[in-house]
């Protein structure tokens, strides 16, 4: 059962059926791209709780999530930690050299990755991943590249529309309600 229309493509349903990791950029998709200084210089950044669950419940369903990040941020270390999400990799711009990293290591191949950016920096591993997702916030050539490009932008529930579409697509939908509708796994 997929919810939102514009996910009722068979072609995206097959991709989406393969992805056992969702790759994340941080700013510009878990947050809504901005920087935010304090007087005393320390950065703040803001995430969404309902993102925060929709990883949660993907993670339950089984697909692993990860951040490849080109900033390094100790906000972003804690929020992954909160989440469970073992593998965090910040201040790297070449995100597709540390993804061909990290795939032998989960056994798993491009085909089964989503990955979610906005910028230039996540282009190759976008369009080398079995499913590219962007944001409506990011560059048309960078929406051009993506397979889907969520309606929600980054920070503003964009993570978790990817997260229900997954779960939707991979045929976990009717399992996640049922355990918030009825206690039951």
């Amino acid at each position: 059962m997929v919810l939102d229309p514009r996910l009722n493509s068979p072609g995206l349903i097959e991709r989406a059926r393969h992805i056992r990791l969702l790759v994340l950029d941080v700013d510009g998709v878990m947050t809504d791209g901005q920087l935010y200084f304090q007087a005393d210089g320390q950065e703040t950044k803001a995430f969404s709780t309902q993102d925060g669950l929709g990883i949660k419940l993907l993670q339950r369903a089984g697909v692993r999530v990860a951040i490849i990040t080109g900033r390094e941020s100790p906000m972003v270390s804690q929020r992954a930690a909160a989440l469970g999400i073992e593998h965090v990799f910040q201040g790297r711009d070449d995100k597709l050299e540390v993804l061909k990293g990290l795939l032998p290591q989960l056994g798993i191949d491009f085909s089964e990755v989503a990955y979610c950016g906005d910028d230039l920096p996540d282009l190759p591993s976008l369009r080398q991943a079995g499913l590219g997702i962007s944001v409506p916030n990011a560059p048309a050539y960078i929406r051009e590249y993506a397979a889907w490009v969520t309606a929600r932008r980054g920070g503003d529930g964009a993570v978790r529309e990817i997260c229900d579409g997954l779960l939707q697509m991979q045929g976990h939908w009717a399992s996640v309600l049922d355990t918030f509708l009825y206690g039951q796994d």
